[in-house]
């Protein structure tokens, strides 16, 4: 029990990963100003006014809050379920090739084994693709140096590596080392992966609407700024640290919204792609050293 509340006070306490680096000038500032009007307020100039409470009514400010955190959460998890499909797909393409596909002549393997790593060099290209980074050498060490020069040329690597999975598998077709079922259905499982390459695109390419990011911080300011009018007759010298503590928690929610929308990219709070494009790299790897289905030209199967 005592470990679990230190790990709550030492969670409560970090830095890496929340929004205080985000928004600490922004707080401030609304703390400066609050002790200004605290300072005019001692000086008998008459800045206190409640009226301004109605201006801008809480609940309106925090609905418009929430619709924006809640708006931002949906990408967020639809682009984990986007990756997530992603990783079964590419784990159910792995099993239907080594399982399905015959391997005829002995160069049949080690094609067979390029056609794995290229699923792998997918998932890492479409990380690369949705940070709009250019392809690097973790990608060359999946695939020929050739292909690898070609993506390079390319403004979406992910889709000419589907392209080149897709034309594997027709090629072992025409060979008959895969029937017309087993094509059919493999070609299902990549068509998935394409089809979550554009979820992904879709939710990259598709930000809140302008005006309303506009609107939402301009009701912001205005807030945070006539609430120390409002609060210093009652509270004096307090009203500063009340006037942080409360733009700390509104402009807090609104960071929130704003990092968590791109899920894709390099923050604390976005997806892990580096560990989930680990994950099916060994995931790949562990099947191809395994491997008990390889199926003879017969069609029977041996370890």
């Amino acid at each position: 029990m005592t470990s679990k509340k230190f790990h709550w006070l030492k969670l409560a306490f970090q830095l890496k990963g929340s929004i205080v680096l985000a928004i600490y000038k922004r707080v401030l500032a609304c703390g400066f100003f609050g002790i200004f009007v605290s300072l005019l307020y001692h000086l008998k100039i008459p800045v206190s006014q409640p009226i301004f409470e109605s201006v801008i009514p809480s609940i309106v400010l925090g609905l418009l809050l929430v619709f924006r955190t809640n708006t931002a959460y949906d990408r967020f998890w639809e682009g984990r379920k986007c990756w997530g499909s992603m990783v079964n797909n590419t784990r159910n393409l792995a099993r239907q090739i080594l399982v399905s596909i015959d391997e005829i002549t002995p160069e049949d393997k080690e094609n067979k084994t390029a056609a794995l790593y290229l699923l792998v060099a997918f998932s890492v290209a479409t990380k690369y693709h949705l940070r709009g980074e250019p392809v690097n050498s973790e990608l060359e060490e999946l695939m020929t140096h050739s292909r690898y020069l070609k993506l390079k040329t390319l403004n979406n690597p992910p889709l000419k590596i589907a392209f080149w999975i897709g034309d594997y598998l027709q090629r072992q077709y025409k060979r008959n080392c895969l029937n017309n079922y087993q094509l059919i259905a493999i070609q299902d499982l990549l068509n998935n992966l394409v089809d979550n390459l554009g979820a992904c695109e879709r939710i990259l390419k598709t930000p809140m609407p302008l005006a309303y990011a506009i609107h939402l911080k301009q009701l912001l300011l205005i807030y945070c700024f006539l609430l120390p009018f409002q609060l210093v007759e009652s509270l004096g010298w307090w009203t500063g640290l009340i006037t942080a503590l409360v733009s700390f928690t509104l402009f807090g929610i609104e960071a929130i919204g704003i990092e968590i929308e791109n899920p894709f990219g390099h923050d604390a709070n976005d997806l892990q792609l580096e560990t989930i494009c680990n994950t099916m790299k060994r995931n790949i790897e562990d099947l191809i050293k395994f491997n008990p289905y390889v199926r003879s030209h017969q069609g029977n199967l041996t370890n």
